[in-house]
């Protein structure tokens, strides 16, 4: 089963490598983790500085963009379905 860690433990582990001078290695193996588990939390925070994992429930800010605007789209194509209903409602009562 794979473990789950929460951002203040990725963010001291990358503290420990980056601030302290410890290699990668050295603190992988003090904390249990695998070298690559702790190479991969450095290069996202490289990317992504203090918005690296979110955490469950928590959106980087593209990422919660790009559902919103998909929310927006949904909402208008609902919208657009009850508009079309409506106007065969309409122009039903017309003939």
């Amino acid at each position: 089963m794979k473990k789950k860690y929460d951002k203040e433990f990725k963010l001291q582990a990358i503290q420990l490598t980056r601030e302290q001078g410890k290699s990668v290695t050295q603190t992988a193996r003090e904390l249990g983790l695998s070298e690559n588990t702790l190479y991969r939390w450095m290069a996202e925070f490289k990317k992504d500085g203090e918005q690296t994992f979110p955490g469950s429930g928590q959106l980087k800010p593209e990422e919660k963009a790009l559902r919103d605007l998909q929310k927006k789209i949904q909402d208008l194509e609902e919208e657009n379905e009850i508009l079309k209903k409506a106007m065969h409602y309409f122009a039903k009562d017309r003939c």
